[in-house]
């Protein structure tokens, strides 16, 4: 159990490593004193462009990434591989974890981003293959609403219903649906806005927009 938490606590500190908050502050600047406030990828681009946004997304997708990739198998000196604990648990814990250091990060006062970046990091790690199911819906669902925000609520959302068809349960299915519990917390000021119809619009990503 030791390995279990030493290896959770690393992926939650790793994760805690924000992409924008740790730019903005080599910048000289506090991503959550602009725009949206938010320590995202969706407001860096807003605030200061597409190499900042880049170089964010590249920070928060691989600290997703490396938690679940690395960790799990990595043998500790003096501790060792625990026999008793699930490989595949300890994958998606430490998965979990990143996510969470993302949103909630210890270096900035537990001010964090949304979880999306992230998220698709680890997904590429646990299970590389919903990140299509995930990309086809996050981008239909932009094009048609041009919101980010709802986009990836309804990518979220709709993994656990395609792994309930596709593999069952087990595992896999509780992350995902941990997951998207997570991702609409973390979007609540979203959902807040939409249903006031206040949220922000990439026009420019609108299929029926440039139709017009």
């Amino acid at each position: 159990m030791l390995e279990l938490g030493l290896k959770v606590l690393a992926s939650y500190l790793l994760g805690a490593v924000n992409g924008s908050l740790l730019l903005g502050w080599l910048k000289g600047i506090d991503i959550r004193t602009q725009g949206s406030g938010n320590a995202g990828g969706t407001n860096a681009l807003r605030t200061q462009g597409w190499f900042f946004a880049l170089l964010v997304m590249a920070i928060d997708v691989g600290k997703g990434f490396i938690a679940p990739w690395l960790l799990p198998g990595l043998d500790l000196p003096g501790i060792g591989l625990d026999p008793e604990v699930s490989r595949e648990w300890l994958l998606l814990a430490c998965a979990g974890a990143a996510v969470f250091g993302h949103c909630y990060p210890v270096w900035f006062n537990f001010q964090g981003g949304k979880g999306a970046a992230t998220a698709v990091g680890a997904l590429l790690a646990v299970a590389p293959a919903m990140l299509i199911v995930a990309g086809l819906i996050w981008g239909g669902t932009l094009v048609l609403s041009g919101m980010v925000g709802l986009a990836t609520m309804a990518s979220a959302v709709s993994l656990p219903i395609w792994c309930l068809f596709t593999a069952g349960s087990g595992p896999l299915l509780i992350f995902l649906v941990l997951l998207a519990v997570f991702v609409l917390f973390t979007h609540r000021s979203n959902i807040r806005r939409i249903l006031q119809g206040e949220e922000n619009r990439m026009e420019r990503a609108m299929l029926l927009r440039r139709s017009r």
